[in-house]
């Protein structure tokens, strides 16, 4: 999870709650006090901290819930709200409109301009853009070798003139060639520092680009230092918005955020790991949700469709409602899991299931095992995919062998269909949430049925 320790720390403010038996001014007080120092352990600024938390208190003690809401919903309500709103209310989208729609990235050494740029153009190719990139980085060695790697993985083209010194004479050398995409990402140079060569250099390709958004890329790293940062490069370089990088390794990343939210330069993307696919949009409110173990379901159905598509997963469906689920699309299950992502980044996203504590070593049992199935679904017939009750023992041993596993892992594969066929006849005709509740308690009597992912 993006965010550990202080997700962790909001989440027991909120168990805390949860588990009053009435809402008081000392409660509230406490609880003020827990969200303020899990925010300072998040290196968030301290008179941020303290603004936030007076909004808090002074909602939660003059403030009334409405009709048919408790005290205890409300208190978590108004924290909910003023978290988001600290984040940046509703967010900051980017309307992709006009062709070329121009993002420029712009951003010290060291924050992850490059790495950004093929994510952000992977992350548009997906959604059926036509994307380029181009290379306007001259002072970063292997530059260029970079971009053209990342934009190859997120299937874009790239533009760039090696060795070149002038990212000016660049962009308009490829100027023309870029009018048929529908995006374009520009990659610039950095400095150590923002100094008015860096300054110069920016504004000077700004000029020539015209870019629609005029991305700051910083890492979370930084902590509440990114303000300054954003502010700085907000004043004298047109900046629109930010990208935020590394989220997923520090625990200053609240930090970053919040103060990047202040700035007037609002936060659009963030990024989450290391793959080309780790890059989200920013949405305060599924964010805050995450954080607070609410789950993110708009996250989750935009991980979806880009797992799966919209026909094949209707498919799927009719295909468990006739109960005519095979094998193979067990596996076609299991593809589109593994493109959504780690299972734990998966669940954070599912309401109520980031408050189950799986071990992070079960969670990667989780993904062995996925993979584990899928290699003994590769080393399968056709036939036997389509009738996996075909399987003997001989074929066990032979589809273990091609697998480079064990039978019991076979066998483990073929008792998760069966289970999963089970569940299908029980759900069968249970179109009424009646009879949901009623094939659930029969699963629930049944006692020795044990789902795994």
């Amino acid at each position: 999870m993006v965010l550990d320790k202080l997700s962790d720390s909001l989440k027991n403010t909120l168990k805390k709650i949860t588990g009053a038996s009435f809402i008081d001014e000392k409660l509230v007080n406490e609880l003020v006090k827990d969200i303020q120092r899990a925010f300072l352990q998040g290196d968030v600024n301290v008179k941020l901290v303290f603004d936030i938390t007076s909004k808090i208190k002074e909602r939660a003690l003059k403030e009334q819930p409405p009709s048919g809401v408790t005290r205890k919903e409300f208190l978590i309500k108004i924290v909910y709200d003023e978290l988001v709103n600290f984040l940046g209310g509703a967010g900051a989208k980017i309307l992709v409109k006009g062709t070329p729609f121009k993002i420029m990235l712009v951003g010290l050494f060291g924050n992850g301009k490059t790495t950004s740029a093929g994510k952000i153009a992977g992350f548009y190719k997906k959604r059926g853009l036509k994307v380029a990139v181009v290379q306007t980085d001259t002072w970063r060695p292997a530059a260029y070798e970079q971009l053209e790697t990342n934009a190859k993985k997120a299937g874009a083209d790239f533009y760039g003139i090696k060795g070149e010194k002038d990212p000016v004479k660049i962009y308009k050398s490829v100027e023309k060639k870029l009018s048929k995409y529908d995006l374009v990402v520009i990659d610039t140079a950095g400095r150590d520092a923002l100094s008015d060569e860096l300054i110069s250099e920016l504004n000077d390709i700004h000029s020539a680009v015209k870019p629609d958004e005029n991305l700051l890329v910083i890492s979370a790293d930084i902590g509440q230092a990114a303000e300054n940062q954003a502010k700085k490069f907000h004043e004298t370089c047109k900046v629109t918005g930010v990208v935020i990088t590394k989220l997923e390794g520090t625990a200053k990343g609240g930090g970053a955020l919040i103060a990047c939210a202040v700035t007037g330069a609002p936060v659009k993307f963030i990024g989450v790991g290391e793959k080309m696919n780790d890059i989200e949009e920013f949405k305060p409110e599924g964010f805050v949700g995450r954080l607070l173990g609410m789950g993110d379901l708009e996250a989750l159905l935009e991980k979806a469709k880009e797992a799966i598509s919209e026909e094949d997963a209707q498919d799927l469906g009719r295909k468990f409602l006739k109960g005519e689920f095979n094998l193979i699309d067990l596996y076609e299950q299991m593809k589109a899991m593994k493109k959504m992502g780690p299972v734990g980044k998966v669940m954070e996203m599912i309401p109520g299931m980031s408050q189950i504590k799986l071990p992070k070593e079960a969670l990667k049992v989780q993904e062995q095992k996925l993979e584990i199935w899928r290699y003994v679904m590769d080393s399968m017939t056709k036939e036997e995919l389509e009738e996996p009750d075909i399987v003997t023992s001989k074929r066990i041993e032979r589809i273990a062998k091609g697998a480079g596993t064990t039978t019991q892992e076979v066998r483990g594969l073929l008792k998760q269909y069966r289970q999963s066929k089970k569940v299908v006849k029980m759900m069968k005709g249970a179109d009424s949430e009646k009879g949901m509740q009623k094939a659930l308690q029969r699963l629930q009597k049944g006692g020795n049925m044990k789902f795994k992912m």
